[in-house]
């Protein structure tokens, strides 16, 4: 039995994760309006990000969340999650920058700690279901009998590049009530109920960690090693302070913390790395628009599929997504029976392709699934 149909016969209770933004907020007021028993929870999983006051970033998110709480009239709890986090995202980003792969903490974030962990502290507290703040829509399509993730209404602030590790079971239990909302509706609908947050800005960075110098917070377990630079001749221009800090498609210079030879400096404004060799401790980078810079061809590493599996001998024309809210490109999907392997092949060549990074793949509006992107 389809789950949902549960919601018209009985008062369901819901957890409802607050951040203290206006998203989660309105989330919040949705279910309350429809009826639900709510309940809010506030998860504290990251204690060292400080604010402009010098207070911990949570604290004033919590603020924020206790203040609708208030508003609503609904309970909050606050879990600490904070060593989980530590663990699954924090220190698996640190493993894999220091292999020369980047990776997508807010990815892991979803799928190891913001759905499991909330749905465990729900199921003790007897509520049907858990909801969040993301741009993102659920469906259940009879015909097959599975739930489908759907990109949001507001295509300029869609999530579900970040949610497409989520399984059926995620899906099944997970309500987006503002997926079908634009942003601007959101805040409309937060400044309509006098909510103090309805012009707040959404927290940018990482997931938990919010906006941080990313190179100085590799730093802190990541010792700086000085390297060559290379240009796609292979000659010297100048050095890096760390081959981990630099990710594919970044572009460098004085400003970056590297200095790159004025004779090559003179010739080209614009420099991005290009690749990265571990080994060597070298960076190849070149001038923009350099053909080293395009890719197209991509691996599929750790394939997670939402619904059905490709099928092995047939070739799919999908939509796929390397950043989130990034362009939707036309690309093919098919299995490399030489690697053993599902592969995506582009339309055309792009920029800004890294390993350790996700691509996730659409078919019209629905997420298919995706991987970590492997060259």
């Amino acid at each position: 039995m389809n789950k949902r149909r549960k919601l018209k016969e009985k008062k369901l209770k819901v957890l409802v994760a607050m951040s203290g933004g206006v998203d989660s907020s309105v989330a919040a007021l949705i279910m309350k309006k429809k009826g639900y028993d709510v309940i809010g929870a506030f998860m504290k999983n990251w204690s060292e990000t400080k604010n402009d006051l010098g207070e911990c970033r949570w604290k004033e998110d919590r603020k924020e969340a206790i203040k609708i709480s208030e508003i609503l009239k609904i309970p909050l709890i606050t879990f600490d999650f904070e060593k989980e986090y530590r663990k699954e995202v924090v220190e698996r980003m640190f493993k894999l920058y220091k292999s020369g792969i980047t990776p997508n903490p807010d990815i892991d974030c979803n799928q190891k700690i913001k759905f499991p962990l909330i749905y465990a502290a729900a199921k003790k507290l007897g509520a049907d279901f858990i909801v969040t703040g993301h741009y993102a829509q659920v469906k259940h399509n009879k015909k097959i009998k599975k739930y489908e993730l759907h990109r949001a209404k507001d295509e300029s602030k869609d999530q579900s590049y970040f949610l497409y590790r989520l399984s059926q079971k995620d899906l099944e239990h997970s309500l987006f009530p503002i997926g079908s909302y634009t942003k601007n509706q959101v805040r409309k609908i937060a400044k309509e109920n006098n909510f103090p947050n309805f012009n707040r800005k959404g927290t940018v960075g990482i997931c938990f960690i919010g906006k941080i110098n990313l190179k100085e917070f590799l730093q802190k377990k990541i010792k700086p090693k000085k390297g060559k630079i290379l240009n796609p001749a292979g000659k010297f221009i100048g050095y890096h302070d760390g081959i981990y800090y630099y990710t594919i498609g970044q572009r460098i210079g004085p400003r970056f913390g590297i200095e790159i030879e004025k004779g090559e400096g003179k010739k080209v404004e614009r420099w991005y790395v290009a690749k990265k060799d571990l080994e060597k401790n070298e960076i190849i980078a070149a001038p923009k628009n350099h053909p080293i810079l395009y890719r197209k061809e991509i691996t599929l590493k750790d394939p997670h599929w939402i619904g059905k599996i490709p099928q092995k001998n047939k070739v799919y024309n999908l939509k796929a997504r390397i950043r989130q809210v990034g362009e939707l490109m036309p690309s093919k999907l098919f299995y490399d029976k030489k690697i053993k392997q599902f592969r995506v092949i582009l339309k055309e060549s792009i920029t800004g392709i890294s390993e350790g990074q996700a691509i996730v793949l659409y078919n019209k509006k629905n997420t298919l699934g995706g991987g970590v992107i492997k060259f």
